[in-house]
């Protein structure tokens, strides 16, 4: 895999909707291999948690999130990202490590063909079944810029926040050593009900929905 490198480091102080506040040391990226501009956030005591896992200790907490304009910036109820997003803030910023802002709109095919997919999913398709039908894959993204993300910031072993299989194995694939995949919370309402439990029952996201049994 191709070496990246931090070119960039500066310290954004956050708050949240709900009034959560943290600060974060937010880096960019030379050499990512898509080219994109996605960002680490370090929050916590991220740089205490990289030594404690050089030294054979609990590895840093990381989030791998994807961009999600219309949950994370408006607040759309169709999906969960909104609410994971401002989860992992927190659970991070607590334990140290990194969340990683990845530019890979509508699971990597973009904004306008996301609002595409809702359209078809306004008629009856799922969330995976509106995808293909727009002649996309499924799940277009690719968690090697992460990967290389992670090493450029010395975290190779991590504690992986997630409830999606894939991006361990991604991850794993690019050698990075993921010690444990940690789930986040199941951020339901009646608008992402069935986007929720699309994803557990096809493609194993660990959410566990009482009203999709």
């Amino acid at each position: 895999m191709l070496e990246a490198t931090v070119r960039q480091q500066v310290t954004v102080p956050l708050r949240f909707g709900d009034g959560y506040a943290t600060t974060a040391q937010v880096m960019t990226f030379d050499g990512l291999v898509d080219g994109k501009e996605h960002l680490a956030l370090g929050l916590g005591d991220w740089q205490r948690a990289l030594k404690k896992s050089a030294a054979g200790g609990r590895a840093p907490l990381v989030r791998p999130h994807s961009e999600c304009l219309t949950g994370d910036v408006f607040g759309s109820q169709r999906c969960d990202c909104g609410p994971q997003l401002r989860e992992a803030a927190e659970r991070i910023a607590d334990q140290g490590g990194f969340l990683l802002y990845l530019r890979q709109e509508g699971r990597g095919i973009g904004l306008y063909a996301k609002l595409d997919a809702y359209a078809l999913q306004d008629a009856g398709l799922d969330t995976y079944e509106a995808n293909v039908a727009l002649g996309r894959g499924e799940d277009e993204r690719d968690y090697s810029a992460a990967a290389q993300m992670l090493f450029a910031l010395g975290a190779g072993r991590i504690r992986l926040l997630s409830n999606n299989p894939d991006k361990e194995i991604q991850l794993a694939k690019c050698g990075i050593d993921v010690a444990q995949r940690v789930p986040t919370g199941v951020h339901m309402s009646a608008a992402n009900v069935r986007y929720l439990a699309t994803k557990a029952s096809h493609t194993a996201h660990t959410i566990e929905l009482p009203l999709a049994e």
